[in-house]
């Protein structure tokens, strides 16, 4: 009596497989390998090319911990010459009542966060991954993603497939025009970016403004501000439609004079502005960073969250040795977190984009900020949330 011999399926080509390169996926690919898992079982791909993102200008607001984070990577150190401390950050309420400051001397740091533009963060965390043999196919676009059993296929645009035992989504953040329109439902607002420069800086502060429609963020750098000032989408219009001069006298006007007269611009960018709260996840796939959640900017917590979804991630898929297990350590250990960040910027934004100015839920936000300055315990927790998030 013979027995037909079964054949065992082949091993994946990789355990962690991460779809997108930007700084959340380079991070994840990094602490990883940092924390035990052979650089050989990593691949990391990409649709553009390292130069593409290096000469992406964005600006990018870091907290004091997405700051620890990259160091323990190794890429703070190539990029330190690169970012502009925050040392204060001041919320207040334009011709309101209402306002706090925050100050990293109150919390024995050297700085509450970093200001730096998004191609020196990627340049920064691209070399800091590059001799650790980690793969990195780039630039390769992912066009399907299959689970089968143990493993997920990931298929290429040029008709190659990978396998991993985990699928980790990071590509995100890049609305197309329906996701767009939703968006736009949800807050009715739009960001104008740029930079900025006044007659009267103040060295290294921060400020988010909250005007009639939205929060308006000045972040130290270089010699004046990056801007993202929301609107909804009809004064954003009319406002990128503006001469420089005429813009900056408008911008005056809705942030007051606390940085003096702004006296220039660079050219005006424009995006749509909306949650999209709902991270995608199964047996042996899961996103991380915008690829789960797209935050409105303000409080700058968007990138920030993303760096904590990573180092989350690879302490999972380290520790835990079945991969779906992982992954739902990962999810119970990052719910309160991204819960909690997501309330504090959908609120914040909501009040502004629906209601008219002067409503009563704006002057109770007006009000909470000049209690908040007042009353240590309720300061601390909201800058402890914007430097570190909820543990």
């Amino acid at each position: 009596m013979s027995t037909a011999n079964t054949a065992m399926p082949a091993p994946p080509d990789y355990d962690v497989i991460i779809c997108g390169a930007g700084p959340v996926g380079l991070s994840v690919a990094a602490l990883l390998q940092k924390r035990g898992m052979p650089a050989q079982r990593i691949a990391l791909i990409d649709a553009k090319a390292a130069e593409q993102a290096a000469q992406d200008p964005r600006t990018i607001a870091l907290s004091h911990g997405s700051q620890q984070i990259l160091h323990e990577i190794g890429a703070w150190t190539l990029m330190a010459s690169s970012v502009t401390s925050i040392n204060q950050i001041h919320v207040s309420r334009r011709g309101h009542f209402g306002r706090t400051l925050i100050q990293r001397e109150d919390y024995g740091l050297p700085a509450l966060g970093y200001v730096v533009r998004y191609g020196a963060l990627a340049t920064a965390l691209s070399a800091a991954l590059s001799p650790t043999g980690v793969t990195v196919l780039r630039p390769a676009q992912v066009v399907a993603i299959d689970e089968q059993g143990l493993q997920a296929n990931v298929q290429l645009a040029d008709g190659r497939t990978f396998s991993a035992g985990i699928v980790v989504q990071a590509e995100g953040g890049v609305f197309s025009e329906q996701t767009a329109k939703a968006l736009q439902r949800d807050y009715a607002q739009v960001a104008i970016v740029g930079h900025v420069a006044s007659t009267a800086g103040i060295a290294h502060r921060a400020f988010e403004r909250f005007t009639a429609e939205g929060p308006l963020a000045l972040l130290p750098q270089d010699d004046g501000y990056a801007l993202v000032w929301c609107t909804r989408p009809e004064t954003a219009q009319r406002l990128l439609a503006l001469d420089d001069k005429t813009f900056l006298h408008e911008l005056g006007e809705a942030f007051g004079g606390r940085v003096g007269r702004f006296s220039s611009c660079s050219p005006r960018h424009s995006y749509p502005l909306g949650l999209n709260a709902e991270p995608g996840a199964s047996a042996r796939t899961v996103a991380i960073g915008n690829a789960a959640q797209t935050l409105h900017p303000v409080a700058g917590q968007g990138l920030n969250l993303g760096l904590r979804d990573a180092v989350v991630l690879a302490g999972a898929l380290t520790r835990t040795t079945s991969g779906p297990a992982a992954l739902e350590q990962f999810s119970a250990q990052r719910r309160r977190d991204r819960n909690a960040t997501i309330r504090l910027t959908d609120l914040m934004a909501r009040v502004f984009a629906s209601a008219p100015d002067g409503a009563p839920s704006q002057a109770l936000l007006g009000f909470s900020l000049g209690l908040i300055d007042v009353v240590a315990p309720a300061k601390r927790i909201l800058a402890e949330q914007m430097m570190f998030g909820w543990r």
